[in-house]
């Protein structure tokens, strides 16, 4: 089956049958102005090496020189096949928070926002370990299921929001116990949670959900966000109240989140503007004992614009070499 990379350029086709078509609005408008100019039979026998009909063919040698170009920089492909891919590496769950208390501006461009962005980064330099995406806010559930697609990693976590949950909150335990769920059969040894939050926990026994996690040899990272001080909370554009009508303001909940990775045999950080705290994590991640993984993925698809390219240069060149004058002795003379 043929595959398209770039599919977006196939909408240059569309012109491949105009190209006749002006050109055949040309030249009855030159025959037009020919008549203006005097006896047509006259004006051809002035002009006795010029060829209408090799006209017509360097036209429809450009369109299908054109129209082959087209379907090249489509970047055609065909040939997937399937291969047991082998990696090393550990098998990390990331659980982040997206209850409205993630949108306070103590971070910018928001805690969520800036949090979304040292993930993509932490991906990009991740070899071979394996990533899992859990979002949380009254409830938990996964998002991207583990795996080493990191692109797809990516792609997740572009389209997470405040909204992406339904229920408001902060359950914090669920999130952990979820991710406790989630890990491969092939991983034993190398498990590791990053719970990224401001630690508001309101939901579940946070504590207690660490360390089951714990006793089946599962580290949990806690990354703070947010201030000490507090942050009003500015959802649709106006500051987030509660049931009295008193601005809301969301504070980090260090004290938790400390108890969470103690429990955890894990560690916790306090989220910077410049370090987000994910590095130092990883890097003690990566002192764990690796363990090998196997997955079935794709092969890349076999690339197939070559062919059209040499195809739409075969027909330029004969385009231009025809010319527009005609043979002056027949091949039987």
């Amino acid at each position: 089956m043929l595959y398209f990379a770039s599919p977006q350029y196939l909408l240059l086709l569309l012109l491949v049958p105009l190209i006749p078509a002006v050109y055949g609005v040309a030249r009855y408008a030159r025959k037009r102005r020919l008549r203006r100019f005097g006896d047509e039979a006259l004006v051809r026998a002035l002009m006795p090496s010029w060829s209408g009909a090799k006209g017509w063919v360097r036209v429809i040698l450009f369109s299908l020189a054109f129209m082959c170009f087209t379907i090249g920089i489509s970047r055609p492909q065909m040939g997937a096949r399937l291969k047991e891919h082998e990696a090393k590496g550990a098998e990390i769950m990331i659980c982040l928070d997206v209850s409205n208390s993630m949108l306070a501006e103590d971070y910018s461009p928001s805690r969520l926002d800036r949090a979304k962005l040292a993930i993509s980064r932490m991906v990009d330099k991740l070899q071979g370990d394996r990533i899992g995406l859990i979002i949380f806010a009254g409830t938990s559930f996964v998002q991207l299921p583990i795996t080493t697609d990191y692109v797809s990693a990516k792609m997740f976590l572009g389209t997470i929001d405040t909204g992406s949950v339904p229920v408001q909150g902060t359950a914090i335990g669920d999130a952990i116990l979820t991710a406790a769920k989630s890990f491969s059969a092939q991983s034993e040894k190398s498990r590791a949670i990053i719970i990224i939050t401001d630690g508001e926990n309101h939901e579940d026994d946070a504590v207690e959900a660490a360390r089951q996690a714990a006793e089946l040899g599962i580290r949990i990272y806690c990354v703070g966000v947010g201030s000490l001080r507090g942050q009003p909370v500015p959802v649709n554009g106006e500051l987030l109240k509660d049931k009295d009508g008193n601005i809301v303001v969301s504070r980090l909940d260090e004290a938790t989140l400390k108890t969470i990775a103690m429990e955890g045999n894990g560690a916790y950080v306090h989220a910077g503007n410049e370090e987000f705290g994910l590095n130092p994590i990883i890097e003690d991640i990566k002192k764990m004992e690796a363990e090998r993984y196997s997955s079935i993925i794709f092969e890349d698809f076999d690339e197939q614009y070559m062919y059209f390219f040499g195809a739409a240069l075969l027909l330029f060149v004969m385009e231009m070499l025809i010319g527009s004058r005609k043979h002056k002795r027949s091949l039987f003379e």
